[in-house]
C-alpha cells in the first residue's frame, strides 16, 4: 500500500514517516504527482516521492529483476558502497524481489529500474531537493509500464479511490503545520529531525478524463 493511501486510510507507518523527513513547515504544491494511461498496456507515471512505493510494488508482484541506487540509514553488511552525507550509498545489480522486500525497513530511497515479465519500472537516479518550486517538479520521476493483468492490482493501490477510466492525473498538496519534536535527551539535531513528527493535511486533487475533484485529510506522522 503506498504512503498516500496509508494517510487517507488512517494507517501510517515508518514508510510514511520517511516521506516527511525532507519536509519543515510550509506549504508544498505539486507532490506526489501520479498519471494513469490505460491501453493495451497500463502506463503508470509518477514524480520522486512515489520511488519506494513503486519499486515496492513491482517486487510484490514477483519475478523481477533491479539494478540501480540504493539509498540506505544503516549499512548493508553484504553490499559494496560507500558512506555520504550521513547516508549509506549501494549500486546493485541483478536484485531480486525477495532481496528487496528483506532490507526495505533499512531503506531511505530505492532509485531502482525493474524488468520483468510484462513489467518495466524506470526511475531517475539523481534526488531532487525538497524544496523545489511546483514548476520544477519532474512529473516522470518514475515511469511504470505493465501488462493489462496487472491493471486490478495497480489500480488498488495507487488509485484505490477513483472509478474505472482510462487517463487520470493526480496531485498532492503537503500542509506542515507543525513540526512534534520528541521528548529526548539527544542533542544531534540531524537525528532530532528524523524522528521528529509532521503535522498537518494532504490535499488531494484529482482529474479524470477534465472532470476535476478535491479530498483531504490530517495527519500526524
Amino acid at each position: 500500500m503506498n504512503f498516500i493511501k496509508k494517510i487517507f486510510l488512517k494507517q501510517p507507518d515508518e514508510f510514511v514517516h520517511k516521506q516527511f523527513i525532507r519536509f519543515g513547515k510550509g506549504e508544498y504544491g505539486k507532490r506526489a504527482v501520479l498519471s494513469l494511461w490505460k491501453t493495451k498496456t497500463v502506463k503508470i507515471k509518477s514524480s520522486f516521492e512515489f520511488v519506494n512505493d513503486f519499486v515496492l510494488f513491482v517486487a510484490g508482484l514477483g519475478g523481477v529483476t533491479f539494478n540501480g541506487i540504493i539509498w540506505s540509514k544503516e549499512e548493508i553488511g553484504n553490499l559494496q558502497g560507500g558512506k555520504k552525507a550521513g547516508k549509506w550509498i549501494y549500486n546493485v545489480e541483478n536484485f531480486t524481489d525477495d532481496q528487496v522486500k528483506e532490507i526495505a525497513e533499512k531503506i531511505y530511497y530505492f532509485l531502482l529500474n525493474a524488468d520483468g515479465d510484462g513489467i518495466k519500472l524506470r526511475i531517475k537516479s539523481k534526488i531532487p531537493k525538497p524544496g523545489k518550486s511546483e514548476g520544477k517538479i519532474d512529473v516522470r520521476f518514475c515511469q511504470l509500464e505493465l501488462d493489462e493483468k496487472y491493471y486490478r492490482a495497480a489500480k488498488d493501490d495507487f488509485f484505490w479511490d477513483l472509478p474505472e477510466c482510462k487517463k487520470a492525473n493526480i496531485e498532492h498538496k503537503f500542509v506542515i503545520d507543525e513540526i512534534v519534536l520528541p521528548k529526548t535527551d539527544e542533542e544531534n539535531f540531524a537525528k532530532i529531525r528524523e524522528v521528529a513528527k509532521r503535522k498537518g493535511k494532504v490535499i488531494r486533487e484529482i482529474d479524470i478524463d477534465g472532470k476535476k475533484s478535491i479530498k483531504e485529510t490530517e495527519f500526524e506522522v
